[in-house]
């Protein structure tokens, strides 16, 4: 096939013999597009997106337990888990396409083992969501006459650090093992895997909560505990995440082999120039 015929293909077509690699010199367009990745200047957009994605997330995330000390009475535990789940249920299908929705330094620390992500962008995308999760807890604390702590997660009373670590190490054994899951192959869609994570988010919530918070979130645990001033026990809700996320890595080995196929990066890197490790696997 001739370059000037694969000029004139639909995008999906020449897409999808990039993929299974049918072209050996790719159109100008995409060319470009490859070219396009290193330039920096397409950087500061995935890292506002994800800044933004995290402010949002972590003002539902935290705004729950602070608008119910600040207003008795009003806010349920139910609510209060349920509002950040659809929150990121929204934030995915948003802004998904952008950069990837990760919104948790655990997520972007996963995809990056996973070999969807590379590591290079994950120093920038760690400090922009903690960045995100800052700036909302200091509205919030700016609105509400609260203190920020009661928009963190500590380990239950009674319960020791250890027990709470465990917990946020197995809640985030299932949210990771959800978006790689939903990343890969024929589940690659942005409702399903909005959907997926969304519901993750709430019924872990529902029944684990109690313990630990059920943060599952670095970043959505710093704000709070940044401008509050209170880190304690903050290592729990950085190992615990941390820590499932790799669990959660290998079990995706397990049951797909590797990473770095082309719907798998797409999902990790949304479709600003996405750069596909092993272009052949799907």
């Amino acid at each position: 096939m001739t370059e000037e015929n694969e000029l004139e293909k639909p995008g999906d077509e020449i897409v999808s013999d990039i993929v299974h690699g049918r072209i050996t010199h790719l159109p100008v367009s995409v060319d470009r597009a490859i070219e396009d990745f290193h330039d920096s200047s397409q950087e500061w957009r995935r890292l506002f997106s994800e800044l933004l994605g995290t402010f949002f997330l972590v003002l539902a995330a935290a705004g729950g337990g602070m608008m119910g000390q600040a207003f008795p009475n009003t806010i349920s535990r139910t609510a209060a888990v349920t509002a950040p789940a659809l929150t990121v249920f929204a934030i995915i299908l948003f802004m998904g396409k952008v950069s990837g929705a990760h919104l948790n330094p655990a997520v972007s620390i996963a995809f990056a083992l996973r070999g969807d992500f590379p590591w290079a962008r994950v120093p920038g995308y760690i400090v922009v969501q903690l960045a995100g999760a800052s700036l909302a807890a200091w509205f919030l604390a700016g609105v509400l006459p609260v203190s920020a702590k009661y928009g963190s997660n500590y380990p239950a009373s009674g319960y020791a650090a250890g027990i709470a670590f465990v917990m946020e190490l197995v809640l985030t054994f299932g949210l990771v093992s959800v978006i790689l899951g939903t990343a890969s192959g024929a589940q690659n869609l942005g409702v399903i895997g909005a959907f997926g994570v969304g519901a993750y988010i709430a019924l872990a919530g529902l029944w684990a909560s109690p313990v630990s918070g059920a943060s599952m979130n670095p970043a959505r645990t710093f704000g709070p505990d940044l401008v509050a001033g209170d880190f304690t026990s903050y290592w729990v809700y950085v190992a615990g995440p941390i820590a499932g996320a790799i669990v959660a890595v290998g079990a995706a080995f397990l049951l797909r082999g590797r990473g770095g196929g082309a719907s798998g990066s797409g999902a990790a890197q949304g479709d600003l120039n996405t750069k596909v490790a092993n272009p052949r696997k799907p």
